[in-house]
């Protein structure tokens, strides 16, 4: 594959990337419903171009422990400032969402709190209890940040028996230093490590954005490193640019190639791979589950 060039890219977003959105009550119902319950999603605070589809289709991504994050990656459109404390009652109010909006596969994640002492693992896992006794058959994944290296609080998280844990690397570990501030690549490929060794039979996930100025080598190397810590379930989407403010797209990624890539990945040893240039960690992730093998 073609090596990635390093400037911005400044060429309108192609055809493939203009999305016709979804009309009907459904999309206004599912806003308003998570609203009046005080949930926020990781749909409209990262500004998801798939937010339109999944509310008209009664699907959404729980985003735990308010809208403010610790952090100021230069990827995401999450606000960064100084968070609140934690709603005790979140964790039912997110099981009571999910139930409402009939979720057979819930997907939780949250903004990154530095500020807490577990990083919000205990949060996690209130929320993953809440919806096993809310709704049992439900599948639970759950996509967790660094908490900074620490073993206890992921350890916190698996205790609660999630399906499905997931990290995403993000990018390559070149590019770290102006796209994921304050996290480290080595950091995460440990968690994703610890989270296999301490519950084998726990699927678990990362996920890779691609047009921020990677190599095709650099793509190669993070899938290696990733597979090697013991992932077996990866997604590969599209960077877009949430604002001015954040870092530049570089290349805009053909869906052909998208297509090359998962080729790439299953024959590297990923079991499952979502490769796409709308895929992100909770688009269509329970499909990506059922995908597994013995499934």
């Amino acid at each position: 594959m073609a090596q990635r060039e390093e400037k911005a890219s400044t060429a309108p977003k192609p055809a493939w990337l203009r999305l016709k959105l979804p009309s009907g009550p459904v999309y206004e119902q599912v806003r308003s419903m998570l609203a009046n319950v005080g949930i926020h999603t990781v749909c409209q605070e990262a500004h998801c171009p798939n937010q339109w589809e999944c509310f008209s289709s009664r699907t959404a991504a729980f985003l735990i422990m308010g809208p403010h994050c610790t952090r100021n990656c230069g990827f995401c459109a999450v606000d960064h400032g100084p968070p609140g404390p934690p709603d005790p009652e979140e964790p039912t109010k997110v099981a009571e969402a999910a139930k409402s909006l009939g979720l057979l596969y819930a997907v939780v994640t949250s903004v990154t709190r530095d500020d807490l002492s577990d990083g919000g693992a205990s949060c996690f896992a209130a929320t993953i209890r809440a919806l096993r006794e809310k709704m049992p058959a439900t599948l639970v994944e759950v996509l967790i940040p660094d908490f900074q290296g620490e073993l206890q609080p992921l350890l916190t998280v698996l205790a609660a028996g999630p399906d499905v844990i997931n990290h995403n690397i993000e990018t390559v570990e070149r590019l770290y230093g102006s796209v994921r501030l304050g996290a480290s690549y080595e950091r995460s490929l440990g968690l994703l490590g610890a989270a296999k060794r301490a519950a084998p039979r726990v699927p678990v996930k990362s996920g890779l954005m691609l047009g921020l100025g990677e190599t095709a080598e650099e793509i190669r190397r993070t899938m290696k490193d990733i597979l090697d810590a013991g992932c077996t379930m990866l997604t590969l989407g599209q960077y877009l640019q949430p604002s001015a403010l954040h870092l530049p797209v570089t290349r805009y990624v053909p869906p052909e190639e998208f297509d090359d890539w998962k080729e790439v990945a299953l024959e590297a040893g990923f079991s499952q791979v979502a490769s796409g240039p709308f895929v992100r960690s909770s688009y269509h992730a329970e499909n990506l589950f059922k995908d597994r093998p013995g499934s």
